[in-house]
This record gives structure tokens, sequence and C-alpha cells, in this order.
């Protein structure tokens, strides 16, 4: 009687739960990397209304306190309800510029909280009902504009991680005010910039990259949070890392829900922080994927619905337990590229942490002892790493289609604008300067704007992919050639005999250009062995025919085929003579991936000793790579903006 073999479902990674030690490390290393901005926030809301010191320290353990739970819901997840990725919950730098408006238009102080408080639950309800609607609308967000605002995140938020390395510390600097310092959406310069700050920043981050290039394993995931101990270490025995905080702070601190009252509700006010929210909607679904992309788990509709419920749900909480609007926080998709720990759990352990932060303010004052310089040189490359994300991303979008190119191009450059000159949103009426005050809002709505213009708006011809920028062919008119017609366009790819161009028409309709690239390259391998070896032979002699097509011309004229001298050309009727005496066919290579005249001739030789069947698979390698490039220059000729472009600029040279 044989066993039965028991087969267990491998777990995935994201739902992989590490052993307690773990999690606690990776989860304190999350903590740390989010502190910062975590209460950057509060501070700023507190100093616009004139809140007092005391009202200010119960506001930060209220936001570290509903973060840890904002985190565990996206992170944990329930019923419909939160991710279930590694996504850290924070408060939104999108709502301050709203929440300090509306806390002004009130009064200020405890009565323009309440105002506030008032929107954000509201502004939440509406978030969590949204939500499946708005998952409804990813046919909006195609990798050309996630890609791009994943890009303008990581890059937007560079300028925080600078703003860090830049910050005045130390008992010399009795004030402890910054270098620069964001007045009204002014950076206003206080002091010359230490080069001990500087130090600090970049040993940080040398440390870092140290751990990640000698070690492996364990220690090399926690390169972060070695980065920030031994960084604020250093600094403590320098004297330049200050705790005189943490004997002032109590010991136990729990936030109560309306702990300044009772909200106050104004159409307004609710209208400006649903605006937010729906902004932040489109941030959270950036940071959705990015985090998607980096754990290798597909994102879907029902994915984008249950995080935007997880973020309305956590803001409605914020507004019960005095704190404000919550989203995922880029800087810790950029840790969990960093480290490559995939576990959402390591999240619940840090919203845990969060919790117990939020409950002990001296515990929560340690950490807030950790120098400005130290954790800007830590979110330098966590920020970096959410821009390559983006990167990667774009990888994927065909940037022979020049529509692609005007959506990333356009909206990167809105995005840099705005955070490289943020005064620039004090030119806008209040109302919208919650758009022009940020550049990851600015340019996610550009990216979003401009792909429904040219991708959905009016006829969608496709990508231009032959003829000339006044009279192009678009992927839409090739789909509806006649096979004739298609022939016609298509049959310089290949010298000679049709068979591959019509093989390759059969493939109809053609999604995109590598798509339609991709069908020529599998009906060349399609062919019968005489279908290719006929093909092969409608090949020109390098070098040595005259009569040659314009396409041959611009193959061989790419190492100067066409001006050899006496002896060159000899060398080459001597090769091209020897190998179709043995092979049969013209010895068929792709010069664009050649340099010299003389690697062409050493390659031949070499390839003289290889076996028929092993020649006529390298000859049919050459052939799909030789069509590949004369793909490319139809395409270039067709598009004014084209990477084609470039190699013909370097052809030059």
């Amino acid at each position: 009687m044989s066993e039965t073999k028991v087969v267990r479902k491998k777990t995935h990674p994201v739902d992989e739960v590490l052993p307690i030690p773990k999690l606690a490390i990776y989860g304190f290393q999350h903590v740390l990397a989010f502190y910062a901005g975590a209460v950057l926030v509060p501070i700023l809301v507190a100093r616009a209304l004139g809140l007092t010191d005391g009202q200010l320290i119960h506001l930060l353990n209220a936001d570290l306190f509903t973060c840890g739970i904002a985190s565990i819901i996206q992170a944990a997840g329930f019923w419909k309800i939160g991710v279930k990725l590694p996504l850290l919950q924070g408060v939104t730098f999108t709502a301050v510029s709203p929440m300090i408006a509306i806390g002004l238009a009130a009064g200020g102080g405890t009565d323009g909280l309440l105002a506030i408080y008032g929107s954000v639950i509201v502004a939440g309800l509406f978030t969590l009902f949204m939500a499946p609607y708005f998952s409804q609308l990813l046919r909006f967000f195609p990798s050309v504009v996630t890609g791009t605002v994943i890009l303008i995140i990581g890059i937007a938020l560079l300028p925080v991680a600078a703003a860090d390395v830049v910050e005045s510390f130390g008992p010399n600097d009795m004030a402890g005010e910054p270098v620069y310092r964001l007045i009204e959406g002014n950076y206003i310069l206080k002091d010359a910039v230490s080069l001990k700050n500087i130090a600090y920043a970049l040993g940080t981050l040398g440390l870092i990259v140290m751990i990640q290039r000698f070690f492996k394993g364990f220690l090399q995931t926690i390169a972060v949070l070695v980065g920030l101990v031994v960084g604020t270490l250093v600094a403590t025995v320098l004297g330049d890392a200050e705790f005189d905080a943490v004997a002032d702070a109590d010991i136990l601190g729990v936030t109560t829900p309306f702990f300044f009252g009772i909200p106050t509700f104004s159409i307004t006010a609710i209208l400006s922080m649903i605006i937010v929210m729906i902004i932040t909607a489109v941030e959270t679904t950036g940071d959705v994927f990015a985090t998607g992309e980096i754990v290798n788990k597909r994102v879907g509709k029902k994915d984008i619905a249950a995080a935007l419920r997880a973020d309305g749900l956590a803001t409605t909480l914020g507004g019960i337990l005095n704190s404000f609007p919550y989203t995922c926080f880029a800087e810790n998709v950029g840790l969990v590229r960093l480290t490559q720990v995939k576990s959402r759990w390591v999240v619940v352990s840090a919203g845990v942490i969060m919790i117990v932060l939020g409950s002990i303010p001296k515990a929560a004052a340690i950490v807030a002892g950790i120098p400005h310089p130290v954790l800007g040189g830590a979110a330098l490359a966590m920020f970096a790493t959410v821009a390559v994300v983006g990167i990667q991303t774009l990888s994927k979008v065909d940037f022979n289609d020049y529509r692609n190119v005007v959506v990333v191009g356009t909206s990167l450059g809105l995005a840099m604008l705005v955070t490289a000159q943020p005064y620039i949103a004090n030119a806008f009426a209040t109302e919208v300067q919650i758009i022009f005050g940020s550049g990851i809002t600015l340019g996610a709505l550009s990216a979003i704007i401009l792909n429904i213009l040219f991708f959905h708006v009016g006829p969608n011809l496709g990508p231009a992919v032959a003829g000339t920028p006044g009279n192009s062919i678009s992927l839409n008119h090739v789909n509806e050639m006649t096979e004739d017609e298609f022939v016609d366009t298509f049959q310089g790819l290949f010298q000679g005999p049709a068979w591959p161009v019509r093989k390759a028409y059969g493939q109809r309709p053609f999604a995109d250009t590598p798509d339609l690239r991709a069908a020529f390259q599998e009906a060349l391998l399609g062919g019968t062995a005489d279908e290719q070896r006929e093909l092969m032979a409608a090949y020109p002699n390098l070098g040595v025919d005259e009569e040659l097509s314009e396409e041959s011309s611009t193959d061989q004229a790419w190492v100067g085929l066409g001006y050899l001298s006496d002896e060159e050309e000899q060398e080459f009727r001597e090769l091209s003579s020897a190998y179709t005496e043995k092979f049969g066919i013209p010895f068929i290579v792709c010069l664009r991936d050649l340099d010299k005249r003389d690697q062409v001739l050493r390659l031949g030789w070499r390839r003289m000793e290889n076996s028929k069947g092993q020649e006529h698979v390298a000859s049919l390698t050459e052939v799909s790579r030789i069509a590949g490039y004369r793909f490319e220059d139809l395409v270039a000729d067709a598009n004014p903006i084209s990477s084609a472009r470039t190699q013909r600029f370097e052809q030059l040279h």
C-alpha cells in the first residue's frame, strides 16, 4: 500500500510569519525610518494653530498611536479592508496646507483642531465608501501612469531627506532651528551648512551601503537600522545628540477619543478634505503598485479597493483619536525594497511598536533623539529606491509611442518644478494650493490627465510604427491592413522571401509595438528549415556584393564595409568564398552589434569551425537581430522622439 504524499502549498514571502525576534527588529527598523515623517505633520499643524507644548505632545502621542492601528489594519487586513501588503500608514503631507487653512478659518487653537477633526471624519467615511468605485478606474492607471507616479514620489521625497541632512542640532545651537526652514512655502536660509551634518549623513549612508555590499543574511536586511543606531551612538559620544526630552516626558500618555472636544462640521472644510483624500487615493494607488512590484505580488482592483478602505477607516479613526488623514508611507516602501524583507507581519509588528510608543511618551522621546542628519542619510537611500521602483515600472512602457514620452516627461517636469520651487504655490488661490504645493500631487494629476487625454479621448490610433512623422502608419492602421499592404510595409525587415512577414500578419491584432516586433521574431523561428535556408541565401556577401538594398547598405555602413581597401576587400572575398563553400549560404552577422571591420573577419573565421546545424542556428539568430534593428529604424523614422534616434546618432561617432 503506497503512502499518499502530502504537498504543502508554499507560503508567499508576503504572508510569511517570521520569528518574533526578527519581527521585532525589522519592525523597529520601520519605525525609525518612519518616525521623522510621522511627527512632522502634527508639529506643523500645532505651530500654525498656536497650540501649547502640552497639546503638541498629546498630538504626537495620538499620531503614533493611530499610526500603529492604521498600519495593522492595512497590513493584517480583515474582511475587505486592508491590502495585506507590507505597507506602513502615516499622516499624509498633502493635508498639511488644507488643515492649517481650515484650522485658522475656525479661529485657531483647539477650535481650529475641532474643525479639522470634523472634516477628517467625514472625508474618511467618504473614502471608505468610495474605495470600490475608485478601484474601477484602474484602466486609467497603466504602467506609464503608475511608473511615473512612483518615480515622482521617490524623487520628490529626496528634498525631505536633504532637509534633514542640513538640520542644525546639538548644544551649540540653543534654538535648535534647522539651517533651512520651510515657511509658508519658502525655504529660508538660516546659517551655513555644517560639514559635521554632512559627515553624519554621508557616514550613515556609507555604512548602510557597506553592510549591503560586504554582509549577507540577517545583518544585510537590517542595514538601515544599524546605520541609524551607529550614527546616533557616534553623535551621542561627540555630544551632538540630545535626549533631554526623555526626562521631561511622562511615563504613560494614552490618547482618548475626542480629547480636545466634540468636532465641528463645515461644508467648506469637508469638501477641502475630500479633495485631499481623492488626491491621496492616487498616491496610495502608486504605493500599492510599487510594493506589489517589490514583493512580486500582482495588484488588482480588489487590492486597490481594500487599500483605500483601510485609508478611509484609518482617517476616520484619526479624526476620533485626535490625529489626521492617513495614507501609505512611501518612505517605508523604499525600506522594503532596500532590505527585501517582504513579510507584511513585519509592518504589523511596527504597528504594535508605534502603539506602545504612542502610549509611552518617554519611549517616543528616545526615538525622537535621533539626530536629523543621521536620519537624512538613511532616508536618502530609502527614497532613492522608491524612484528605482518607478524606473523599473516604466521599463515596461513602450517609449516608441511618443504619447508615453509626453506623459512621463511633462508630469516629471511639473513635479520637479514645484518640488524645486515650492513657493510657486503662493501665486495661486488657497483652494488650489493643495495641488501646486506638492510635486507628488501635481505630477500624479498630470500623469492621469495626460494619459486620459492621449489614450482615452478621441480616436486612439496607437503608436506610429512606420512611415514618416508627416505620413506615419499607426499600429491601428497596421491591424487593419490587408496582407499585401502589410507585406509591402514590412518586407524590408528581411531579405528575399516574404514568408516571415506573411506569417507575422497572421498574428494580428498587435497590442503594442513590442508585440508587433515579437510577431516577426516568432514568424522567423516558425519557418521550416528549407524556408529558413532560402531566406538566409538571399542575404548579400559582406563587403563584396555591389548590388545592395537600402536596408543592407545601412547595415554594412555601420562598420564601413562600403569603404574597403583592396587588401580588406580581398580578405572579405576569401572569407565569403570559404564560408559559402562549407555552409551553402552567405556569411550573415548583425553588424550593428560590432564596432570594427576586423571583428567581422575574426568572427567569420571562428564560425567556420561550427557544424552545419550549429551554424544554421547562429545565422538564423543573426537574421533575427538584423530584423530587430531594421524594425527600430522604421519606428524611428515614424516618430520624432525615439530611442532609435539615439542609436543612429551613435553610429555617426
